[in-house]
């Protein structure tokens, strides 16, 4: 994992579990405390049977959080993100025309990855 102490303000970084990516901007670096602030922009997830890990299939499923509520999460979850990986993907979200019951199926599914992600790695949050 890159040292995430190089993370810059408007840097895009990924958190991968599972079956699903979350790409956030990075706000701030808070050294001290060797957390990151995260703007959450999109939560990529792979159809059933496929793994995170593996190429990007063409099944995928991309829920806009662009209008969700920002993170304090540990440095240590996140790596910079690919160009390669995100850049056809946030193109593809400012082409998404969300409405209000599809912001809060994507706030619900945000909410279900956290709760994964806190879940997996109660240790990273102490």
């Amino acid at each position: 994992m890159e040292c995430a102490l190089n993370f810059k303000p408007g840097q895009i970084v990924s958190l991968e579990y599972g079956n699903a990516c979350l790409h956030s901007e990075v706000i701030d670096v808070v050294e001290a405390r060797q957390i990151c602030w995260v703007r959450p922009l999109m939560l990529v997830g792979l159809v059933a049977g496929k793994n995170v890990s593996e190429q990007w299939p063409e099944e995928y499923i991309l829920s806009d959080l662009r209008d969700g509520a920002d993170l304090l999460w540990p440095l240590s979850l996140f790596r910079a993100a690919l160009d390669t990986e995100v850049i056809s993907l946030l193109s593809q979200l400012q082409s998404l025309d969300s409405d209000r019951q599809d912001r809060a199926i994507a706030s619900r599914q945000l909410r279900d990855f956290v709760d994964r992600v806190w879940a997996a790695f109660p240790s990273a949050f102490n």
